[in-house]
């Protein structure tokens, strides 16, 4: 039913938009990232579902993910390490695969640009990616540590999920992608121009990550 009041028939809804070459947008079928390596050790969760923004830790508490993105050469698959204090995206990569390399250049990516001082929890699922003997050695050289989130647990990455749904809603679900290159470079565009200096976040008071970080520095 219209706001108007004139009604209006679901098939007729569809002849019309398909006269108008229209189309609804819909969520895509969702294809697994997370694969549980049976043979990791156990890490604690030092985090435990504490993603509120935080004033006092700033570089202290990261969060890793993986999420892709189709396009006409195939995937494309994005890692991402996010501040939990700020919402910043401090450190990403892509690559057509979804070996550890791929986690592992995101965080070092975070690690060179934002050099932090002090310790630094870095949180995850337990996909086979971040529980491997190359990453734990990575961030063993980078002075990380590694808890990691319950296993089948969605809210333990509930953080990660917020971000990879905004980026797919706001730029990678809004066009056909002709190529893997094309997209890293709307990536680029959308985290370092866009998401980082000027989308509000409501939990950090309608501010985007930088606006927060330089607040808090004042």
């Amino acid at each position: 039913m219209a706001t108007g009041g004139t009604g209006c028939g679901r098939r007729r809804v569809a002849r019309l938009m398909r006269a108008a070459g229209l189309q609804g947008r819909h969520r895509r079928r969702r294809h697994l990232t997370t694969v549980p390596d049976p043979r990791a050790a156990l890490r604690p969760d030092l985090v435990v579902r504490d993603f509120q923004p935080d004033a006092d830790s700033l570089d202290a508490r990261w969060y890793g993910d993986i999420t892709y993105i189709a396009t006409e050469e195939g995937r494309l698959h994005l890692a991402t390490v996010i501040d939990i204090a700020s919402r910043r995206v401090v450190g990403w990569a892509t690559a057509d695969h979804l070996r550890t390399d791929l986690v592992a250049d995101a965080l070092t990516a975070a690690c060179r640009q934002h050099r932090p001082t002090g310790p630094v929890i870095f949180h995850s699922d337990r996909g086979c990616q971040y529980t491997s003997r190359q990453f734990a050695a990575l961030a063993d050289q980078l002075g990380l540590r590694l808890p990691v989130g319950r296993t089948g647990q969605c809210w333990d990455n509930a953080l990660a999920e917020s971000f990879f749904a905004t980026i797919k809603r706001e730029l990678l679900e809004t066009t056909a992608w002709s190529g893997r290159a094309a997209a890293h470079t709307a990536i680029f565009d959308f985290i370092e121009s866009w998401y980082t200096w000027h989308r509000l976040h409501s939990s950090l008071g309608h501010s985007s990550p930088a606006e927060y970080e330089t607040a808090l520095a004042a």
